[in-house]
């Protein structure tokens, strides 16, 4: 595994720390845009700065600018307002639609932990209180960076099939180089970003919908 892929001690550690395998089949999950919103929060909370989006693109350096202007901000600014945005909104996000109910079910049947990029170590216990609130109340573990490292590690010893959904291009690539053996959905909950996305011929699935997303699971479930 390179060091691009390779999961940071911090991340090690909250996996080590996780309750002792049912041994299960795996669900790793995103959070954002896959089971809390997320791009409708940050349009929000750009426009308040006279900041948007410059295209529906899966990217954000080079994809955010100020009003009246193409020229995209640079990538520290980008990374000082994505710190600011998770500080201010972390503990309150809305749900997806159907999330909750779809991952009750899964849970059945499946052992769930949530795998989420989140700057900031004081925003992991703010969306720990939130996933619970919303009937969500799986372990969380925060990353940073391409995530295949971190859902190999995540997976070792654990049962199989292993499932990993993210809204990602780049967390999808790093887990299908790390983990290929894992089945890859693509969710994304808002409609415009989703119908931008060129389809990852190892993504098995690409949605918004949480019910078409639980059906897929339950089938590759029934397969194996």
């Amino acid at each position: 595994m390179s060091d691009l892929h390779a999961p940071a001690r911090e991340v090690l550690d909250q996996i080590a720390a996780l309750p002792a395998t049912s041994g299960r089949p795996l669900v790793i999950c995103d959070v954002d845009e896959v089971v809390f919103h997320m791009i409708a929060h940050l349009e929000t909370f750009l426009a308040a700065r006279d900041m948007g989006f410059l295209r529906h693109a899966y990217q954000l350096t080079g994809n955010i600018a100020r009003k009246d202007s193409d020229t995209p901000i640079g990538q520290d600014e980008v990374r000082r307002i994505l710190l600011e945005f998770f500080a201010e909104t972390s503990d309150k996000q809305r749900p997806v639609d159907g999330a909750a109910t779809a991952l009750e079910r899964l849970s059945a049947d499946c052992e769930v932990i949530f795998l989420t990029n989140l700057p900031g170590s004081a925003n992991k216990p703010a969306r720990e209180r939130l996933l619970a609130h919303h009937g969500m109340p799986y372990p969380v573990v925060t990353n940073s960076g391409p995530k295949g490292g971190a859902a190999a590690a995540l997976s070792a010893g654990r049962g199989r099939p292993v499932v990993f959904i993210d809204d990602s291009p780049q967390n999808l690539k790093s887990v299908n180089l790390c983990l290929p053996e894992t089945h890859l959905v693509q969710f994304v909950a808002d409609d415009r970003f989703r119908a931008a996305i060129d389809p990852l011929p190892a993504v098995g699935l690409l949605t918004g919908d949480w019910q078409e997303t639980s059906a897929h699971i339950l089938t590759i479930l029934k397969r194996s």
